[in-house]
C-alpha cells in the first residue's frame, strides 16, 4: 500500500492511494456494498461515475454466501467481478446491532445469524484472517463499537478491549497484500479517544479508522470528536470517518483532515425516494413534484438528471416500479462522486474553505 499527500490546505488534504488492485484519490466516499454489490447498479455504472473503492462486510460475506464459496471462486474481486479496490468492514457493528443475540468474550464475540439463529463466534484473528484469504485490499480490524450513550467506565473497558484486539489482529497478519486498519474508539470522552490513539499508533497499521461516531449522537459531539482524533492520526497514513456520512458530515470531517467515508445513506435514501441535490434533499414522493418536468437537480449531469423528471420518478416510486429505486441510486452516487471529485480539486487549488462556505449556503437554503 502506498499513500501520498498531493496537496494541503489546514487540515484538509488530498492524497492518491494506490492498493493491491488499483488506485484512488481522497478525500473519497466508498459506494457500501454490503453483500458484494451496490443495491440496483451494475459495476459498470459504479466505475462510470468515479469510484473505485468499494466496501463490503465480512459480518454478511462471512454468513452469505461463505469463505469456501468466496476461496473456490479466486476471491472476493473475482467472487463478484469487481476489478477496483475493496474495503471489509470486520462486521463488528453488524454483530453489536444484533442486541441479546450477541455476547461480548475477550476472546472476540459470541453471536447468532440474523439469517437462521445458528452460532458463531468471531475473533481478532480469525478476521483478519478472513479477510486476508478472500484478498481485499484493505481489512478492517475487529473492534468493540461503543454504544451511544454510554457511561465513562463503560467507554473506557470497551476502548481498551479494543485495543488488546487490535494487538492481536497485528500479530495474526500474514500478508502487506491486504492493508490492515487500526480503529480509535472511546465514546465522546476526550481522554479516552487520546488515549486510544497514542497507543493504537504504536502499533504498525498502514491507515487508522475513527469508529463509534453517527451512532445516535449529536451532530456537534460528532464533529468535535472527529477535529480532536483526526490531526493527532499518523500525517503520511489515511484517515477514515466509518459510516458518515451526510455532505455536511464530510466536509466538516474533510476540514478536520479525514481522507475516505462510507455510508449507506445515498444508496438507502435513494430507495426510499430521498434525493441529494444543489440545493438540499428533496422527497419525490411528495404530490408537489406530480407534474414538475424539471430533472431532480438542473446543475447535476447524471444519467437521471439528463432524461427524467421529478414528475416521472414520482411516478415510478409511485407505481412501486424497480427502476425508481435504480435511478434515484444513479443520482445519489453521482451527486455523491461529484462532491468528492469538487472538494479535492478545491484542496488542490487552495480554495476549500472558500467551496465548503458556498457549497453549504447554497445546500442549506433550498
Amino acid at each position: 500500500m502506498k499513500f501520498r499527500i498531493l496537496a494541503q490546505e489546514g487540515f484538509a488534504r488530498s492524497a492518491s492511494f494506490m492498493g493491491t488492485h488499483g488506485q484512488t484519490e481522497t478525500p473519497c466516499f466508498m459506494p457500501v456494498g454490503t453483500l458484494g454489490a451496490v443495491k440496483g447498479l451494475t459495476w459498470e455504472q459504479v466505475k462510470g461515475m468515479g469510484y473505485s473503492l468499494v466496501l463490503a462486510n465480512v459480518y454478511h460475506l462471512y454468513l452469505r454466501p461463505g469463505l469456501e464459496v468466496i476461496e473456490a471462486a479466486g476471491g472476493l474481486h473475482s467472487f463478484i467481478g469487481w476489478n477496483g479496490l475493496i474495503l471489509t468492514d470486520s462486521g463488528g457493528f453488524q454483530v453489536f446491532s444484533l442486541g441479546r443475540l450477541m455476547k461480548i468474550k475477550e476472546e472476540g464475540i459470541e453471536f447468532r445469524s440474523h439469517v437462521d439463529g445458528s452460532k458463531h463466534f468471531f475473533s481478532p484473528e480469525f478476521v483478519v484472517e478472513f479477510e486476508e484469504r478472500i484478498g481485499v485490499d484493505i481489512g478492517m480490524v475487529l473492534d468493540e463499537c461503543t454504544p451511544y450513550p454510554a457511561t465513562y467506565e463503560y467507554a473506557k473497558h470497551s476502548m481498551e478491549r479494543t485495543l488488546r484486539w487490535a494487538k492481536r489482529s497485528i500479530e495474526a497478519r500474514t500478508t502487506d497484500k491486504t492493508a490492515l486498519f487500526g480503529i480509535v474508539q472511546g465514546g465522546v470522552y476526550e481522554d479516552l479517544r487520546l488515549k486510544c490513539v497514542e497507543e493504537l499508533v504504536k502499533l504498525p497499521f498502514d491507515g487508522f479508522a475513527i469508529g463509534g461516531l453517527s451512532v445516535g449522537e449529536p451532530k456537534e459531539e460528532m464533529y468535535r470528536i472527529t477535529r480532536l482524533v483526526a490531526p493527532k492520526l499518523p500525517p503520511d497514513k489515511p484517515r477514515y470517518l466509518m459510516g458518515v456520512g451526510t455532505p455536511e458530515d464530510i466536509l466538516e470531517a474533510v476540514e478536520a483532515g479525514v481522507d475516505m467515508f462510507d455510508c449507506v445513506m445515498p444508496t438507502r435514501n435513494a430507495r426510499n425516494g430521498t434525493l441529494f441535490t444543489s440545493r438540499g434533499k428533496i422527497n419525490i414522493k411528495a404530490a408537489k413534484y406530480r407534474k414538475d418536468f424539471s430533472p431532480p437537480d438542473p446543475e447535476c449531469d447524471c444519467y437521471t438528471c439528463r432524461n427524467f423528471s421529478k414528475a416521472y420518478l414520482r411516478h415510478l416510486y409511485a407505481s412501486g416500479e424497480m427502476n425508481a429505486s435504480i435511478l434515484n441510486t444513479i443520482h445519489n452516487l453521482h451527486f455523491y462522486a461529484k462532491l468528492m471529485e469538487r472538494i479535492r480539486e478545491a484542496i488542490k487549488g487552495g480554495y476549500f474553505t472558500e467551496f465548503k462556505r458556498e457549497f453549504l449556503a447554497k445546500y442549506r437554503g433550498g
